[in-house]
């Protein structure tokens, strides 16, 4: 398997690059704790045009400062002041687009994931839902603002095709706020998988 290189994540179209995103590997390695899960649910915000981006009208914080880097930049931000959820940074500097990534399943330190999460046995929701996804990993607000280039967190190519009849779409999750965008197709998974989190829409 070989690291995304920065041309992955610079292009402007996000949903396209949320939609190949499944089946790619993340890699964490912390304190010598290596672990490995392969994308199976992602989410497509449009940075400054979507209601339910954090960036939306081009709307800039000390929340969602790191929307605005590089593109290949992590961005986490806690939900219901307890959640970390791992966003990746496309496009280019000063775009915020991004990607929410919803659910992963495990590959590697599977035992080390279990421990994060607190689970007593390991099971389909040790990695199901963004703040699960995040926990297992060790992701945390403080690795906000990485490269996904570096050594802590990547994500690398997978020899496993994922064929276009195996992927699903729906509207988001949990973004009704946001009106007409709620609405939009920007949820993708690998249909059958049981780490992938809300209902299937086939």
């Amino acid at each position: 398997m070989k690291k995304l290189t920065i041309e992955f994540y610079k292009r402007k179209n996000v949903v396209q690059i949320a939609r190949e995103l499944l089946g790619k590997i993340i890699q964490t390695n912390f304190d010598g704790y290596i672990t490995t899960a392969k994308i199976v649910e992602t989410e497509a915000y449009i940075g400054i045009t979507d209601k339910a981006s954090h960036a939306w009208q081009g709307k800039r914080t000390q929340r969602n400062e790191h929307m605005y880097a590089q593109p290949a930049t992590v961005y986490v931000y806690i939900c219901y002041g307890i959640h970390q959820m791992f966003n990746i940074v496309t496009n280019k500097k000063e775009i915020p687009d991004a990607v929410l990534i919803r659910a992963v399943e495990p590959l590697e330190g599977i035992h080390t994931m279990t421990e994060r999460t607190g689970k007593k046995c390991t099971d389909a929701t040790i990695t199901k839902g963004p703040g699960n996804v995040a926990k297992a990993l060790g992701i945390h607000k403080i690795y906000s603002g990485e490269n996904l280039l570096g050594e802590n967190i990547c994500i690398m190519s997978a020899d496993n095709f994922i064929a276009e009849d195996q992927i699903g779409s729906s509207k988001r999750i949990g973004v009704d706020y946001a009106g007409e965008d709620a609405l939009l197709p920007y949820r993708f998974y690998i249909k059958g998988n049981k780490y992938v989190s809300g209902k299937p829409v086939q």
